[in-house]
């Protein structure tokens, strides 16, 4: 699964601009009128109203209570194909993420996209290379905090977390966003279906060294993986392999702080920033 990882328009995402400009200008309203009613800024608007920019859940209902659009704008935020500001190779994974019985991910790089801040998503896509516009960043900040909800929404999922402690050593993005990231990491490990350990900075033996990975069950019990590199995604199918992937993280897990002494470790480092 290789490929650009820039967003890409599609005709769905047009046809729902259009059709919220319809009924924007059927209630009389222009884009500043209608912004603050919504909650979003006139820029926002715009940019979904030329089919630049996904439209938020809260943004279509608000939309559609405050123009009164029948559930017309509903109905067409359910056909929007694009998945703007999640790379292309990624999006197969994402999509698959949405009705996962099980999703186990180690991580030594970032922290993982369900659990990223917002502040943390964003400093992660500002230090990026070739920099990204300031566009591209919304775009890519609303989709990874979107993802979030399947946290809360999918509460029969079960969500497994190996994170590196060194991750929230080198701070990304400075103290305070390192504070809140630590807050946000927290508060989703309270959730009764997510379970977050931290993999210490120093660690003998290490059953992780081949690099992050993802695991995934699906509705019919087939387990697959996914790994990733600066320029593209791979989802493995091969049985062999995804066993032995499935090996590993069973024996990080074991390897990992526990539950509780993770939670204290990040409890810790917050309270040394």
């Amino acid at each position: 699964m290789a490929g650009s990882g820039e967003p890409e328009t599609s005709d769905s995402l047009k046809a729902f601009g259009a059709l919220l400009k319809v009924f924007r200008e059927r209630a009389g309203l222009t884009q500043e009128q209608l912004a603050p009613l919504v909650g979003y800024s006139v820029q926002t608007v715009a940019s979904i109203e030329q089919g630049r920019r996904f439209p938020q859940r809260d943004f279509v209902e608000r939309a559609e209570e405050v123009l009164d659009a029948f559930g017309a704008l509903r109905a067409a935020a359910r056909h929007i194909s694009r998945r703007p500001g999640i790379a292309t190779w990624f999006r197969e994974w994402a999509n698959l993420e949405e009705e996962a019985l099980n999703l186990w991910t180690y991580e030594c790089r970032v922290v993982p996209g369900l659990l990223q801040s917002e502040a943390y998503a964003r400093a992660v896509f500002r230090s990026r290379v070739p920099a990204l516009s300031d566009e591209e960043i919304d775009n890519r900040v609303t989709a990874r905090v979107d993802r979030q909800r399947l946290l809360r929404e999918r509460a029969s999922t079960g969500y497994s977390f190996i994170l590196e402690e060194g991750l929230f050593l080198r701070r990304t993005g400075g103290v305070e966003v390192t504070g809140g990231l630590l807050d946000h990491v927290l508060a989703c490990a309270q959730l009764r279906n997510v379970q977050v350990q931290i993999m210490p900075q120093q660690q003998e033996d290490h059953a992780g060294l081949g690099g992050p990975m993802q695991l995934l069950e699906t509705p019919d019990n087939r387990w697959l993986a996914y790994t990733e590199g600066q320029f593209f995604g791979h989802l493995n199918t091969d049985a062999k392999q995804i066993s032995a992937m499935i090996q590993g993280y069973a024996k990080m897990r074991s390897q990992a702080l526990s539950l509780r002494d993770s939670m204290s470790l990040l409890k810790r480092l917050r309270g040394e920033l």
